[in-house]
């Protein structure tokens, strides 16, 4: 009896039985969507737009105009700067000394080449800059 009703129901209804499923369905791709999104989508920003995002999470891609390894500096610093070289450069990857070695010799390996580099936008003396310490958060285009 009870399926006689139900099934009476959904005959006078104005909603078809297949509509539920097909909501649902919609609603689990939207999901997947904004799920790869986040996980995968960081924002893709060019090194003159880094500055507008301090804080955030992003990759950012530029040509690596100049570089120095500051080796008798506190720190051992590797600098790569994108776009224009320094003293004028607008952004900055930077390597410290104790992760030097998962690079190899980044100065040399990325100079002049297109690279994306991903994480954290900090600001350093009103330049923006990514601190790269895994060779995975940088890769070459």
């Amino acid at each position: 009896m009870k399926r006689k009703y139900a099934s009476h129901l959904a005959q006078r209804s104005c909603v078809s039985p297949w509509r539920a499923p097909l909501i649902r369905f919609v609603g689990a791709l939207a999901l997947l969507a904004l799920l790869a999104e986040s996980v995968g989508g960081q924002k893709r920003l060019s090194a003159a737009e880094a500055k507008n995002h301090l804080g955030e999470t992003a990759t950012v891609c530029g040509k690596v105009a100049s570089t120095k390894y500051a080796a008798s500096t506190r720190g051992q610093p590797t600098f790569l700067n994108l776009d224009k070289p320094y003293p004028d450069q607008i952004f900055t990857v930077l390597i410290w000394g104790n992760h030097r070695s998962k690079f190899g010799r980044p100065e040399v390996d990325y100079k002049d080449k297109q690279i994306c580099v991903s994480g954290r936008i900090l600001n350093y003396r009103g330049v923006p800059e990514i601190v790269a310490d895994d060779p995975g958060q940088i890769h070459s285009e």
